[in-house]
């Protein structure tokens, strides 16, 4: 396609994604077609709007995804990194806990075991708490993501990532609230549901109990000022906040440049902007298939939610000399 299709193009702020830009090239630059555009990124002014947008038009082209049956328009998503409060110790409000994979599941895993109220109600998984956090919608959002911050009472903050499952099939609370009449479309969100569940706590955790899906975890260390880089995506770079997509891979190449051309969640305000593919999901497959990465906190996690938007995609290439 011409540069002239991408709606937007010369409009978006590409400073924002030369850094996520840069990261991908960390992991592409030993690959013939790339490391060319990788080494002359190098010498691109990261503080020139205009010497970015110039780069991308001169060394790459874009081409517009296409699905399966010929459409151009697809699904956009969001996914967020949540904020946890939690101890490394079973104390006052910390009583939810995450937990590890156990080391003999990690030899078999493939192999589908019981849904996570059987899981709990047996006792198998006691002794392989991670941490202790204190909001089981928060730690039932965090399965979904998974991956996340543990703010520790001990101080600094412990990443949190994911490390396995139980095999289980995925079954959405929030859909299973909605069905039951307890919370409206509106209100399936995560503080929406959570305050479903401060007002209802005897029947919070059979409502959890519904998704008979259980994520693992394992800590990816402790952070003791707090200050840490968004999560490590499929890549193997931090993800960049509202600059890196989830893609299929098989499709998109990842570390690749995107653009997007979608709405803002629950809205008709166009999103526009250049993104780097850096991530994959389960649920992320086709060409016109994304997940847009909103960042860490409530707010990224009240985005995410609301998200699910048309959009177009346009993969941008490095040009053959």
């Amino acid at each position: 396609m011409s540069w002239q299709a991408l709606p937007g193009w010369p409009q978006d702020n590409a400073i924002s994604a030369w850094s996520a830009f840069r990261a991908s090239c960390t992991r592409l630059a030993d690959k013939p077609a790339w490391s060319g555009v990788c080494a002359d990124a190098r010498r691109v002014d990261p503080l020139d709007n205009r010497a970015i947008i110039r780069f991308f038009e001169q060394r790459f082209a874009p081409y517009l995804m296409i699905n399966d049956d010929g459409s151009t328009t697809g699904t956009i998503t969001g996914y967020y990194e949540p904020r946890l409060q939690g101890s490394l110790q079973r104390h006052g409000r910390y009583q939810i806990p995450l937990y590890r994979l156990p080391a003999a599941w990690a030899q078999t895993p493939g192999k589908t075991r019981p849904p996570r109220a059987e899981l709990l109600a047996s006792g198998v998984l006691r002794g392989q708490e991670l941490v202790w956090v204190d909001d089981p919608v928060e730690a039932a959002y965090l399965q979904i993501q998974g991956s996340g911050r543990v703010e520790l009472a001990e101080g600094g903050m412990m990443r949190v990532g994911f490390a396995g499952t139980n095999n289980q099939p995925f079954r959405s609370f929030a859909r299973a609230l909605i069905d039951r009449g307890e919370i409206t479309p509106g209100e399936a969100t995560l503080a929406g549901i959570r305050d479903w569940a401060r007002r209802n706590p005897q029947q919070a955790e059979s409502a959890l109990d519904v998704n008979p899906r259980m994520v693992f975890f394992q800590s990816r260390g402790i952070d003791p000022q707090a200050t840490s880089e968004g999560p490590v995506g499929a890549l193997g770079v931090p993800l960049t906040s509202q600059r890196s997509l989830a893609v299929d891979p098989s499709r998109i190449p990842l570390g690749a440049p995107v653009f997007l051309a979608t709405t803002q969640p629950l809205s008709e305000e166009p999103l526009r902007r250049l993104m780097v593919a850096q991530d994959t999901g389960s649920a992320i497959k086709g060409s016109v298939r994304a997940d847009f990465f909103w960042g860490y906190g409530d707010e990224a996690g009240e985005n995410a939610g609301r998200m699910k938007q048309p959009g177009k995609i346009w993969v941008l290439m490095p040009r053959t000399r």
